[in-house]
């Protein structure tokens, strides 16, 4: 496996692979990898000859006062991981790579991006979108995975890609849980043991919500009271959102129909956990 680190280098290398007839698999991440973010490149390795994962902190993602500076490196432990997964080079950029000069160009998306965190953290998904873009415009034509614990980010990614005739092919894999529940997420590092304890109720409140749903539930309120209930049982945790939408425009309508996906936010101390779960009625 080789770690690539400038922009022309990956240009060069999947040029190369591609006009030798090798299709590219691509998995973004931040670093901090852990088994979920193992199992996308578990997806891409056998659907593609090649497979490169980025590793690159994306400040533009941070608002004042996130965890920009703490949020957790350790490129040799990642390499480590992304080998024994199956990877073929490493994307690992500077800042000063991704961005010689201040930015002056983003991108943003209204609708999907609005609701849900975009209500919490209004500036994180430009940040999203704009390094995104970039990472698909540096890549080329690919196929790129992404984990659908970020199931808001996944839609936008997809609308994005959509909108502006991107040449990539956007894959949303399933969510990799710890044995009693819990998402992975780098940010898990973050929890206390009595909030580690206290975190099964995000998985246990989606559970909840769609048992209901599947017994035949279509009133949105009902299901999210049954969540935030459930939640609020935590000692430890303030619960940013808990929601039912629609899968698609990720809006809560007046009827639950269709894809549904139940979607929780809940800060622990120092970690804000993100997690859903969906289903589909049938009419």
């Amino acid at each position: 496996m080789k770690i690539l680190t400038t922009i022309s280098d990956v240009r060069n290398t999947l040029n190369a692979d591609r006009a030798a007839g090798r299709s590219v698999g691509f998995v973004p991440t931040m670093g901090a990898l852990h088994d979920g973010h193992a199992s996308l490149v578990r997806a891409s390795v056998p659907e593609n000859d090649v497979t490169i994962v980025s590793i690159f902190v994306n400040p533009l993602q941070f608002a004042p006062g996130e965890d920009l500076e703490a949020y957790p490196r350790d490129l040799d432990t990642d390499a480590a991981l992304c080998s024994a997964a199956g990877a073929d080079y490493i994307f690992a950029p500077s800042v000063d790579e991704m961005y010689p000069e201040p930015i002056e160009t983003t991108v943003s998306l209204t609708g999907v991006s609005e609701p849900l965190d975009g209500q919490s953290r209004p500036t994180h998904f430009s940040g999203v979108a704009t390094v995104v873009t970039k990472l698909f415009s540096i890549m080329g034509s690919c196929s790129a995975y992404f984990g659908q614990k970020d199931f808001q980010q996944l839609a936008i990614i997809r609308k994005m890609s959509l909108d502006l005739s991107l040449d990539v092919r956007v894959v949303g894999c399933p969510i990799h849980r710890e044995t009693d529940g819990l998402a992975m997420s780098s940010r898990n590092i973050y929890l206390t043991a009595d909030e580690r304890s206290d975190s099964v109720v995000l998985n246990q409140a989606l559970a909840k919500a769609i048992a209901a749903i599947d017994a035949g539930e279509t009133n949105p309120t009902v299901v999210q009271n049954l969540m935030i209930e459930h939640i609020d049982s935590a000692v430890t945790g303030e619960l940013d959102y808990a929601e039912v939408v629609d899968a698609r425009t990720l809006l809560t309508p007046e009827v639950l129909a269709g894809e549904v996906r139940a979607l929780v936010a809940v800060q622990f101390g120092k970690a804000r956990l993100i997690d859903n779960m969906g289903t589909t009625i049938n009419a």
